[in-house]
């Protein structure tokens, strides 16, 4: 998968986990504000935090995938192709 693919299913997900009433989780969690997401989501490496966090959950994989008429293994991909995502998984 190439890290401009990678960057659209993240951004999907991102727009995924707002719809879901989930973004005030996703800010908690990672520190992000409000009105700095926006600009943060031309960040790879921001992009590869909303792939985690959205990874924590597999309710939340199976939501965003069925959205984006994804195989459900399409998130783990993509955050592999962005920055920090070729770190080793230990569980």
């Amino acid at each position: 998968m190439t890290q401009d693919h990678a960057e659209v299913i993240a951004l999907g997900a991102l727009g995924w986990l707002a719809e879901a009433d989930l973004l005030d989780t996703f800010m908690s969690a990672t520190g992000a504000e409000r009105d700095a997401i926006r600009a943060a989501a031309e960040s790879p490496e921001f992009l590869g935090a909303v792939l985690d966090f959205a990874l924590m959950d597999d309710t939340w994989v199976r939501g965003i995938c069925d959205a984006q008429n994804l195989s459900y293994d399409s998130l783990l991909r993509a955050r592999a192709a962005l920055p920090g995502g070729d770190l080793p998984h230990w569980t």
